[in-house]
């Protein structure tokens, strides 16, 4: 059996297979499909400051290869998810790091102050295509500045592995990329959600309440690979790479593009198994070729 051991900045993977934000709940609503200890880790659903509601209905459409989704960041709180939910799920044998979320910079800060205090979450990811409410809802990730700021204010504040999680509704992905390495990402994760919408020719009006949604599934894949070769050359810091993830071959992809690690998101809702078999098909392609280290592989497109 080949060495599936990454590493993501000071946070160490058994496997290179993670389970994207908002896919996977807490993770303890999959372990009745699979062993949990199998997979490299969890980014638990996206977590804010104060309680949210998130958008009205309807929020999600299938569309084709994919789907859309403006849930709108629901969750009750990090406050809520340090006494409720963090109990149960500090045991599970996998690393389990929180996908963080804002509105404003002291937003962003105060919850990753919070998060840092907690045992067993060794990293959080940074969600920076939230809107910016002090700048009329522009997103953080959509400028260099803006990234540049929310990385910086929350780099003095948090102390362990920082993932930033890119926009992919960028001109330039990579400039945003080095700016957030700059200012002391530990790694990036791409891509978040493509912009996208819906409409009911019956009605016609949209599909969604929101009118627009973020696009995934496997019709994305493209795009995202295409970005995660672009940072790849454009940074030092690891990647992460996911969208449109549906099997071990798309994994060996964004892997050899120069992902150190990657993530399932859309199709868990489709096999909530995928991920373990992700893990095993990767380990079988590298015996296969006769690779003795998963790491081998990372940016190795001829």
């Amino acid at each position: 059996m080949a060495d599936l051991n990454v590493n993501i900045g000071k946070l160490h993977l058994k496997n290179p297979v993670l389970t994207a934000s908002g896919t996977f709940g807490y993770g303890i609503e999959y372990a009745d499909f699979m062993d949990l200890s199998r997979i490299g880790g969890i980014f638990v659903k996206g977590t804010t400051l104060h309680p949210r509601e998130g958008n009205d209905y309807p929020r999600m459409a299938e569309t084709p290869s994919g789907m859309l989704n403006a849930v709108g960041l629901q969750n009750k709180g990090v406050d809520y998810f340090i006494n409720d939910i963090y109990p149960k799920i500090k045991e599970i044998d996998t690393e389990l790091m929180v996908n963080v979320s804002g509105s404003t910079i002291d937003d962003y800060v105060a919850c990753a102050e919070k998060i840092n205090e907690l045992d067993t979450i060794p990293a959080i990811e940074l969600n920076i295509s939230c809107p910016n409410v002090k700048q009329g809802g522009m997103a953080f990730g959509t400028t260099c500045e803006g990234a540049s700021e929310v990385v910086r204010a929350v780099r003095k504040v948090y102390h362990k592995t920082l993932i930033v999680k890119l926009s992919p509704n960028v001109t330039d992905i990579a400039s945003i990329a080095q700016s957030v390495e700059t200012e002391g990402a530990d790694a990036v994760s791409l891509i978040n959600t493509l912009l996208g919408m819906a409409i009911n020719i019956e009605t016609r009006k949209p599909v969604l309440s929101t009118v627009t949604g973020g696009l995934s599934g496997p019709c994305v894949k493209p795009v995202a690979l295409r970005m995660v070769y672009q940072c790849y050359k454009a940074v030092k810091i690891p990647i992460i790479g996911l969208g449109g993830i549906s099997n071990w071959q798309d994994a060996i992809e964004f892997i050899l593009a120069g992902a150190t690690a990657i993530q399932i998101g859309t199709y868990n809702f489709i096999d909530p198994a995928i991920s373990v078999k992700v893990v095993e098909g990767i380990n079988e392609y590298l015996d296969r070729h006769g690779f003795r280290s998963v790491r081998e592989l990372i940016g190795g497109l001829g």
